[in-house]
């Protein structure tokens, strides 16, 4: 008898704390049911344009279950949600959270790539976050100038302001990045990760070099020329020659020899092809072209 009741006990404590995990996991939305079907709303009122219905349904998913399944997916859903109504810096902070929160998610690049892209969009646009600073220009000042003071290029200053060209008046405000650019290239899986002050910006595919021939290292970008002629073992193959392997952009290394450029052939990114430079695709490198100043450092690890 005593035994039984042991049993018994024991029984209906294992049924109560059963039912209470079931209860608590139904709250957080594992099984599904509310959060899954509040997921569901948000796409279809995203595919019929209805943006607001979409963050609304969105933000109770993940304000309500947080710890659900499904919330990663939500955090990227509302990203989406207000990178289409360029709300980039609310975006950034989803896509942010994203990757803080669910560090093993399955959608995980898909989030990097997005953040990338929204980084790169709020880099060229005149929204001011806290990687920006705000320049006044005095008198006798130039972009050649200011670029040079803020450790940025004259082309960051006119995309991320709407400039047409390089006339600019005392007193005008100018968008500036506040951080300092650093790239790592990652051989190991032909990566290039672009940072400001170790914050992430973007990562791009790469080619690097076949048998292990990029250096590796610590360097400096010490020469930037855009359309460059490649000099082939005493040849000199002009720009605009479909043989002219460096694309449409250069960065030297104060390696001699070694740099980020272009290519004619970007079906070769993402493999290990060159002879020790780091490939990129053309509209890559002239985007980070764009945004890194000539004394950046580059780390290439293996």
């Amino acid at each position: 008898m005593h035994r039984r009741l042991i049993v018994g006990a024991a029984t209906a404590i294992a049924v109560v704390i059963g039912i209470g995990v079931v209860v608590f996991a139904n709250q957080q939305g594992w099984f599904g049911g509310r959060a899954k079907r509040l997921l569901t709303q948000a796409e279809l009122a995203q595919q019929q344009g209805h943006q607001a219905e979409a963050q609304a349904r969105l933000e109770e998913l993940i304000a309500t279950f947080p710890d659900s399944p499904w919330t990663d997916d939500a955090l990227f859903a509302l990203g989406g949600v207000y990178e289409a109504q360029q709300q980039l810096v609310e975006a950034r902070s989803m896509f942010l959270a994203l990757l803080d929160r669910f560090p093993n998610s399955p959608i995980l690049a898909r989030a990097q790539e997005r953040l990338g892209a929204v980084n790169i969009s709020l880099l060229f646009s005149p929204t001011v976050t806290d990687l920006d600073t705000v320049h006044e220009v005095k008198p006798g000042e130039t972009l050649g100038k200011i670029a040079a003071v803020h450790h940025t290029t004259v082309e960051f200053i006119r995309k991320a302001n709407g400039l047409k060209g390089d006339v600019i008046h005392p007193k005008q405000t100018l968008k500036i990045p506040k951080g300092r650019f650093s790239i790592v290239v990652d051989k190991s899986q032909n990566q290039l990760l672009l940072t400001e002050e170790n914050q992430f910006i973007k990562s791009y595919p790469v080619a690097t070099g076949k048998e292990n021939s990029t250096p590796v290292g610590a360097f400096t970008i010490i020469s930037k020329v855009p359309n460059p002629v490649w000099y082939k073992q005493g040849a000199v193959v002009p720009p605009e020659s479909p043989e002219n392997i460096l694309g449409t952009r250069w960065l030297g290394i104060n390696k001699p020899g070694y740099g980020i450029h272009g290519s004619v052939d970007p079906s070769t990114i993402g493999q290990q092809v060159t002879a020790g430079c780091v490939r990129m695709t053309n509209a890559d490198a002239e985007e980070l072209f764009g945004i890194v100043p000539l004394g950046t450092e580059v780390t290439i690890v293996d």
